[in-house]
């Protein structure tokens, strides 16, 4: 079978290569995609040359283990297939199954059982396609403990922004806040049960979110903020608003971008928490408890309850993989989720 391959031959450039694949070894299975998610955070660092030299691309995900952080390089780790041939020490069950996998944008590929994850029946590809990044909204979630009362604010209502809101809006909060500039997002952020949604860049509207975090009263400001909008500049927004003692849970991964933050004023006096949160590891307070598995399993439900193919906006051939990431660069505005659609 031949595979079209998605590489990122050099900064704003993508092409696609072809690759003849066959089923040599007696655990290899071949898998031909439905779909793939464009994960446009951390794609545009990888389509801008933003991700520094010095960190592998990403040891966590065997297909993109030991690939250095030069051109050309392959990406992305989201797709849902079906399994079209397999290996003859290969379980029986396993042909026919479909299946999500953390690989690189490809219409076919080559792996082991060990790094296929069953999609459950009940669930279509175009939500199982969600997996990775429902499961990045779990960690949070694990990761920033909330609280029943508290005021939370998330920056930034991108599709993991979206996704992390969907999941508080099951919480028992006080109030569940987001801050975001796109008109069609903040839409979808109140659709999706966040109370209110602000935009930066109208002092008004910032003046009505420091009143319903109510501020400048005792016991005021957020108490959990959790920063996804993948700008440094939010830090300090979000140490601005943060109540005392308050925790600011940063999922960005800014790359090569630096921040500016300040720690001179309230961050110092109020002692505010920054972390760190990443998918790629398990906090250690949880590990005697929680394992990728486990959390796998809360994952399926939460794309079960929140249904987020809904937020699928654009679909593309491979072969029109630039015209995705001309979009993404230059109006990402206008796209949610852009998804690769192999049948096209």
């Amino acid at each position: 079978m031949k595979s079209q391959q998605l590489w990122f031959s050099g900064p704003h450039s993508v092409e696609v290569r072809e690759k003849e694949l066959q089923v040599s070894g007696a655990r290899d299975v071949l898998v031909k995609n439905v779909c793939s998610a464009i994960s446009a955070g951390t794609e545009m660092l990888v389509f801008r040359d933003q991700l520094p030299d010095s960190l592998a691309l990403d040891d966590g995900i065997e297909a993109l283990s030991g690939q250095a952080v030069q051109y050309p390089l392959q990406y992305g780790y989201a797709c849902v297939g079906k399994v079209e041939e397999i290996g003859e020490d290969v379980e029986p069950n396993w042909f026919g199954k479909t299946v999500f996998s953390f690989q690189p944008h490809c219409s076919s590929f080559l792996a082991t059982p060990a790094a296929l994850i069953p999609v459950p029946a009940d669930i279509d590809p175009y939500a199982a396609v969600f997996l990775a990044n429902m499961e990045t909204a779990v960690n949070f979630l694990l990761d920033a403990s909330p609280k029943v009362g508290e005021r939370v604010l998330i920056v930034g209502q991108g599709i993991v922004g979206l996704l992390t809101s969907s999941l508080l809006a099951q919480f028992p909060l006080a109030g569940l806040f987001a801050v975001e500039g796109i008109g069609d997002r903040q839409r979808w952020a109140e659709k999706i049960g966040v109370n209110r949604v602000f935009d930066v860049n109208q002092l008004d509207e910032m003046a009505d979110l420091h009143s319903a975090l109510r501020l400048n009263e005792q016991h005021g400001g957020a108490d959990l903020i959790i920063e996804v909008s993948g700008s440094p500049e939010a830090l300090n927004l979000a140490v601005d608003l943060c109540g005392y003692a308050g925790r600011i849970l940063v999922g960005s991964w800014y790359g090569t971008k630096r921040a500016a933050i300040n720690l001179g004023e309230r961050f110092h006096r109020n002692r505010i928490q920054i972390v760190s949160t990443q998918v790629s590891s398990i906090a250690p307070e949880n590990r005697g408890r929680w394992d990728p598995g486990r959390r796998f399993e809360v994952a399926w439900e939460m794309i079960r309850r929140c249904q987020p193919e809904q937020f699928i906006s654009h679909r593309f051939s491979l072969a029109s993989a630039g015209q995705a990431y001309e979009l993404l660069d230059k109006n990402a505005g206008e796209a949610l989720q852009i998804v690769f659609d192999y049948d096209r």
